[in-house]
């Protein structure tokens, strides 16, 4: 069964309840104590390679169905201003066919990393390839709110949700 962009899009950012590439006009994560913060993040991290397998767990755990509304919430940078829109997207009966694959994780900071991941729709690639951020927040790695807003604006013919407007600011 083939969808058209705007259906997989729909898809993506409904069924999933996660989405990912550019919503804020920076990258980065949002500041806090850059000292505490760099530190925390290299014990937390340990290495880069413990980084990477975190990134990439936490990442697909986003974007599995099977995983709860409240976990998804947690994996989501500011994932508290998006509870709603994660919860009503998690009843959409195409949920359950959409799942992600990360194919690279490059750590670019204690903070940072880039992503390299596709959407599969019934376990084909409907979104392949795609550029995402995750980031360092509260002693985790988590999607960057910007990566989700990317794909909930695409779903949203070009217009970005009011939560997007809020977590970039």
């Amino acid at each position: 069964m083939r969808f058209p962009p705007a259906g997989v899009v729909l898809i993506v950012a409904f069924s999933t309840v996660v989405a990912v590439t550019a919503c804020s006009s920076s990258g980065s994560a949002k500041p806090a104590a850059s000292a505490s913060k760099s530190s925390a993040a290299a014990s937390a991290n340990g290495s880069s390679s413990a980084a990477v397998a975190q990134i990439k767990t936490n990442w697909e755990a986003f974007f599995n169905p099977k995983t709860p509304v409240s976990k998804r919430v947690s994996l989501l940078q500011n994932g508290s201003t998006f509870a709603s829109i994660i919860q009503s997207q998690a009843s959409s009966p195409l949920a359950s066919s959409a799942t992600s694959s990360v194919t690279a994780v490059t750590v670019q900071s204690p903070a940072q990393a880039k992503v390299t991941y596709s959407i599969l729709v019934g376990g084909t690639p409907a979104l392949k390839d795609q550029p995402g951020v995750a980031v360092y927040q509260s002693g985790t790695w988590k999607v960057g709110d910007q990566s989700f807003c990317a794909l909930l604006t695409l779903e949203n013919s070009g217009k970005a949700p009011t939560a997007c407007a809020s977590a970039a600011s």
